[in-house]
């Protein structure tokens, strides 16, 4: 499936409170200096274009959301949208998700992790990479905070079948459980620009969803 290309940044608009680098991020965690508050923080892996991010953000004013983008220029892309909308309560990091869930996280922090549609990186000598592995998950659950929940879609079929196999494996959490399928009521009604791509390809999502166990 082609991909637009991304229309540019206005080099006047101000990122510095919705873009951050890793390094940039507060030590030891303090969610006061991104949000300038305490409130029920999510968490997305892999923002892309920021759509999940800012529809989010928006529709619960009472949660903080934080995304995680490795690519610059979709990092950039994406906050710039939370920027034009207003949207103080969400913001882009720029870099690897790995990173920030081992070393700065605390535990049980979050509320939910989102992850649509990772890369499934096909060459099996590359399986290695792919984001769904148990020390990455395992980190997941530990920065959940009680009946917390992880929403993972992909459209590899393969990929979320290994992907619940290790989340059994090697975490306590509770799942999965069905995450059905809504339909969109205008063109942006989406989860991500992924899924709208996907959907409108007549190709199918596979969602889950599990959650931390009470206590």
């Amino acid at each position: 499936m082609s991909r637009r290309a991304l229309a540019k940044v206005d080099p006047a608009l101000d990122l510095s409170r919705h873009l951050r680098t890793v390094d940039q991020l507060p030590r030891p965690w303090d969610a006061t200096q991104l949000f300038g508050r305490v409130a029920p923080l999510q968490l997305e892996v892999g923002s892309g274009k920021g759509l999940f991010l800012r529809n989010a953000a928006a529709a619960k004013g009472d949660h903080d959301f934080l995304g995680i983008e490795v690519s610059r220029k979709f990092a950039r892309y994406a906050a710039a949208q939370l920027v034009t909308r207003q949207l103080d309560n969400a913001c882009l990091v720029q870099g690897d998700a790995n990173r920030v869930l081992a070393e700065l996280l605390p535990d049980a922090v979050l509320t939910a992790v989102h992850i649509y549609f990772p890369d499934p990186w096909w060459k099996k000598r590359h399986h290695k990479r792919r984001l769904m592995n148990a020390r990455f998950l395992q980190h997941v659950q530990r920065t959940l905070a009680a009946g917390g929940q992880l929403h993972f879609w992909t459209d590899v079929k393969s990929y979320f079948n290994q992907s619940l196999e290790v989340l059994q494996q090697e975490t306590d959490l509770v799942g999965p459980f069905e995450a059905p399928q809504s339909e969109a009521e205008h063109p942006m009604d989406y989860r991500t620009h992924f899924e709208r791509r996907t959907r409108l390809h007549d190709r199918p999502v596979y969602r889950s969803t599990f959650r931390k166990r009470e206590g």
